[in-house]
């Protein structure tokens, strides 16, 4: 009887060869059925022992590609794939945090837009003052009264251009902290239009929230910022609505919030104004012991809002007796409240504010001071300036990329004409119409056309009619 090797594991490279082989015992076994019993069974082991070979491999073929496209399993984190090979002198796009002091958990939030604003200004009783505010948006207080018209002024800028800064840090109760810092280009006393066009950052916002608790600058709580029209203008509705930013520290739980913010006060001197044209006779003081306090009530719903607000203020003006003037330390509260909200009629909505009381330097960028100055002796006292204002703004969606906004806005003061004058404000309104195209998400090209006039205590009125261009980019 011959001598047989036992066999040796075969690769997987021999998995066909083994399957040969194992097809030629098989043919052998069966053509030496007749052969000694002892030959016959040491084939059969041949055999059986080439079979579980076989299996083996078929089973390790089958196992391998499982073993590596596998899912992992629930509540376990899968392997990577293995990475790819890095240069040795290849360098990381960010090689570290861009937040290296913040706390863990904390995210960091950059927003804003670019825009580019371009307008014609006509008004009837002479021209608004080269290189201010009311050259690039619309300043109730600011058209011109009793001067020869001067024709139409062409101005264009890019000041409303914004940025805001933010972080979010998760805490480990599952709070959010938050910051937000923002900044725009108005108001910069830094700049000319000669060659550079070129202004300075100027703050908006500047603020850190937690829970119900909100500490620095930003909206005051007496302003309805939902309430602002969609206009082209930087503001909209300026004759009757709240803008105010200020320092402050508030509270708000549900839709109620609580806030005392930075006190100032506007004062219009005894006698008033000689020249209606001018700001530069405003006595701007700021000798409160108090902060502004403000109380705000929201109901919201899918319908819109609205909000209910209240302002309680002193009003202080104190000036050291000197060879020549005799002092004043005068002093009075005052309040005021609004009601306004926005209305969702399918797309569209209207939307709204009422105010009075003591406005001042809250409504239409101070077109009244807070209060007057009853005399010029040690015996004056301040007067408050009280009055009401208002707006309203209707806004269409024809369609994806078209939209328009129609709005009206007015205040009215009641001046005390024996301590005022007739050079101070009595009253503006003006009326607004535009329209929004969006060509692309986030861009848009929007055309404006207002009509405005202001009048005196004296019944001196002007004029202002502007037509405004504007593409603005949000990002």
């Amino acid at each position: 009887m011959p001598h047989v090797k036992p066999p040796r594991r075969p690769s997987n490279s021999l998995r066909r060869s083994i399957a040969v082989a194992l097809s030629v015992a098989l043919i052998s076994a069966s053509t030496l059925a007749g052969a000694e019993t002892a030959k016959e069974k040491e084939l059969e082991a041949r055999v059986a022992e080439l079979e579980k070979l076989v299996q083996q491999l078929v089973a390790e073929k089958k196992a391998a590609p499982a073993a590596v496209a596998a899912p992992a399993a629930a509540g376990t984190v899968a392997a990577a794939p293995a990475a790819t090979p890095v240069k040795p002198d290849a360098k990381a796009i960010q090689p570290g945090t861009i937040l290296p002091n913040a706390a863990p958990g904390t995210s960091f939030v950059l927003t804003g837009y670019a825009k580019v604003d371009g307008m014609w200004t006509d008004t009837s009783d002479g021209e608004l003052a080269e290189n201010t505010p009311s050259r690039d948006f619309y300043v109730p207080g600011a058209t011109p009264i009793g001067q020869p018209d001067e024709g139409t002024d062409f101005d264009a800028h890019a000041k409303q251009t914004r940025i805001n800064f933010g972080t979010d840090t998760l805490l480990a109760d599952g709070d959010k902290l938050s910051t937000r810092f923002e900044i725009d280009f108005f108001g910069s006393g830094t700049g000319n239009q000669r060659v550079t066009n070129t202004y300075a950052p100027v703050l908006r916002h500047a603020y850190v929230q937690w829970r119900e608790w909100l500490v620095g600058q930003t909206w005051s709580n007496f302003q309805d910022v939902a309430a602002l029209p969609d206009s082209v203008d930087f503001i909209g509705t300026t004759d009757g609505t709240v803008f105010v930013r200020q320092p402050q520290v508030r509270y708000t739980k549900g839709g109620f919030s609580l806030a005392v913010e930075n006190p100032q006060t506007t004062m219009t001197p005894f006698g008033g104004p000689a020249d209606p044209n001018s700001t530069a006779w405003i006595v701007d003081t700021d000798d409160s012991t108090i902060p502004d306090l403000t109380a705000r009530y929201a109901w919201k719903g899918t319908w819109g809002h609205v909000a209910v607000a209240g302002l309680a203020r002193e009003l202080k003006y104190e000036r050291v007796a000197t060879p020549a003037l005799a002092g004043i330390d005068a002093s009075t509260w005052s309040m005021a409240g609004s009601l306004s909200g926005k209305f969702m009629i399918g797309k569209d909505d209207i939307r709204f504010m009422l105010l009075g009381g003591n406005l001042g330097r809250y409504v239409g960028l101070n077109f009244t001071t807070d209060a007057v100055l009853t005399g010029n002796g040690g015996a004056a006292d301040l007067e408050t300036i009280d009055g009401f204002a208002g707006s309203i703004a209707y806004r269409h969606v024809w369609s994806d990329k078209w939209r328009s906004s129609v709005y009206f806005a007015m205040g009215d003061y009641d001046n005390d004409a024996a301590y005022t004058g007739g050079n101070v404000n009595k009253s503006s309104e003006s009326w607004t119409i535009n329209t929004w195209y969006t060509p692309l998400p986030k861009l848009d090209i929007g055309a404006e056309f207002r009509h405005a006039v202001r009048e005196l205590e004296n019944g001196n009125d002007g004029s202002l009619d502007r037509l405004q261009f504007t593409t603005k980019y949000s990002f």
